[in-house]
């Protein structure tokens, strides 16, 4: 069994149940591996260390233990995943700005973000995988497992906005 460090955030339907009522039944229903913040009314955020055969395992379970408790839980985010330059500089023990000449000198190889403004994102894992290529940095193996599996489920959670007519189109052109 390995050791995962991830956080869930949560959304209620009813937003006017305090989330603090929420805690003792969280951990008395199986999430007692959880740090809960409540800071917002009508949400939860879950930071998990838990143990499974892999990520993927841990992240399934602990949003199953979630549900029982709170069957009308929305899903908001599984992180880490969504990050912009400093979270990965962060990560990875660089200064920003070494990440950002990092990128711009290897901006042929470099994981495209998957949105690009003024603050550009990328899915971590994508990040963790294009460092590890080569043997360019050392990655926390756990780490990239956790990363990897958030990414799936973020974008596959999103699939019930897919509207099936558009999405034939764009599948036509891509």
């Amino acid at each position: 069994m390995k050791e995962y460090e991830f956080t869930l955030k949560f959304n209620f339907s009813d937003a006017s149940i305090s989330p603090e009522y929420y805690v003792d039944l969280l951990g008395a229903g199986g999430c007692d591996d959880a740090l809960i913040g409540v800071g917002q009314l009508g949400r939860i955020a879950l930071n998990f260390n838990r143990q499974a055969e892999n990520a993927l395992n841990a992240v399934c379970s602990a949003i199953a233990d979630v549900k029982k408790v709170i069957p009308d839980a929305v899903l908001i985010e599984a992180t880490p995943d969504f990050v912009g330059l400093s979270d990965i500089a962060e990560i990875l023990g660089f200064s920003r700005q070494n990440m950002r000449k990092l990128m711009i000198n290897n901006r042929a190889s470099f994981p495209p973000p998957i949105h690009e403004g003024k603050a550009a994102i990328w899915h971590l894992s994508n990040v963790l995988s294009w460092c590890r290529e080569g043997n360019r940095y050392q990655v926390n193996e756990l780490l990239q497992d956790v990363a990897k599996a958030n990414m799936q489920l973020n974008i596959t959670k999103e699939i019930e906005n897919i509207d099936p007519l558009m999405n034939s189109k764009i599948s036509a052109v891509l």
